[in-house]
């Protein structure tokens, strides 16, 4: 039997866990003035005008406030210089008001209005008649749609030219929440697999796996977390209906949550009952693969040559060349912080080098329809001695956890 796999139940699980984050510190307002100073500063570099943030994970990042999205116009204006601005329906003034960390200049638009007139508007008014506007690429398009016919004395650009630059080199303060996070979501895989046994659905431990991280002091996904038994672990998003599980499956487990706003994303691979010598032999590939991977994640070296060492791993193992299947059909990773999937992404073609403060996944999955689909999915981060992970990697496929490390 593999090592840490089964052996317990979701409720003696559940009873012994005490919160882990009691002692994190948040982002605070200090970090969210430096971001916009640092904005800034790239907007002047670049020629921008403004930058508008709609109802994103990047008017998150900015000014600290969380809205859900809908039909209505809600977000911020960060002017090339001066103090961030406000908008907001009118009847939500009050709440905006009470959900600023700093700034109190709120424009708002009533219900019979054009709301993306009021954004042009503003803009003017804050000493911009004209110039380039960077458009917040989380933007719904009848949003932007609005906001160039309104405002066509501008030139608009994609934002992502200061919003993915600047998330995706984290600071010490989000490099220790993703730690955490990570931290987290590596003892709720434990004690996941500990609870498996013959017959146990995978939508059981999706539950299991949700309330665990609520225990732990993380926040869970809207959604079910991946996990799948068998055949089913072959495909890299998952399919459409609940196994149960069985003696000799290939058990796959894709989880994560948030502690103070920044997400986690493990995966771990490994066989409830015995390993035979095929899920042996093409664990150890992938195991090799995330390894070389991680070894190419050097400082200064282009994100692609991550994707380089771990599919020229498999692809020597005799897996497809490329894309092929069998094989690793996707990217070797992608960036992480406050969303699950940021820039930049680890894949061929992206030539910008690895800095200092880059976080991202690692995980070459190897996809063999018909049989299993193993992945091992850790982050990591660059640092100036090279590449830190922040949780695991798994051991070996008889102790995947390292419990005999």
């Amino acid at each position: 039997m593999t090592l840490g796999v089964g052996g317990s139940t979701a409720a003696a699980e559940l009873e012994k866990m005490t919160k882990m984050t009691g002692g994190i510190t948040p982002i605070g307002i200090d970090e969210h003035l430096e971001r916009v100073k640092r904005a800034q500063a790239l907007m002047k570099k670049e020629g921008i005008s403004a930058l508008y943030l709609d109802t994103s994970a990047n008017l998150f990042y900015f000014t600290g406030i969380s809205l859900k999205l809908t039909e209505r116009l809600h977000g911020a204006i960060i002017p090339a210089e001066g103090p961030v601005t406000y908008l907001s329906p009118a009847f939500e003034e009050p709440k905006t008001r009470s959900m600023l960390k700093f700034g109190d200049d709120i424009r708002v638009w009533q219900e019979h209005e054009d709301p993306t007139a009021l954004v042009a508007d503003t803009i003017a008014s804050l000493g911009y008649e004209s110039g380039v506007v960077a458009v917040d690429p989380a933007t719904p398009f009848f949003n932007f749609d609005g906001m160039r016919k309104a405002g066509n004395r501008y030139d608009f650009q994609n934002g992502a030219v200061v919003t993915a630059a600047l998330r995706s080199q984290k600071t010490a303060a989000e490099v220790a929440l993703l730690d955490i996070a990570a931290k987290v979501t590596e003892e709720v895989h434990k004690a996941s697999a500990r609870i498996l046994h013959e017959g146990i659905t995978t939508t059981e431990v999706q539950a299991f796996v949700q309330e665990a991280h609520r225990r732990l002091g993380a926040v869970p996904t809207p959604y079910p977390p991946l996990i799948l038994f068998g055949e089913a672990t072959a495909y890299p998003h998952g399919v459409d209906y609940p196994q149960t599980l069985e003696d000799g499956d290939m058990v796959l487990m894709d989880i994560g949550g948030w502690v103070g706003g920044y997400r986690s994303d493990l995966t771990r691979t490994y066989v409830f009952g015995e390993p035979n010598p095929r899920q042996r032999e093409v664990w150890d590939i992938e195991k090799r693969a995330q390894e070389a991977g991680f070894n190419a994640a050097q400082k200064g070296a282009p994100h692609h040559a991550v994707d380089d060492a771990a599919r020229g791993v498999i692809e020597s193992a005799g897996f497809g060349k490329d894309y092929a299947l069998p094989g690793l059909p996707h990217r070797t990773g992608h960036g992480i912080g406050i969303e699950v999937h940021e820039d930049s992404y680890i894949v061929r073609g992206n030539t910008a080098p690895l800095k200092v403060g880059n976080c991202f996944s690692i995980e070459p999955t190897i996809c063999i329809y018909g049989e299993f689909g193993i992945r091992l999915e850790d982050c990591a981060t660059v640092t100036e001695d090279g590449p830190r992970w922040f949780s695991g990697p798994s051991h070996t496929v008889d102790d995947p956890f390292g419990y005999e490390a």
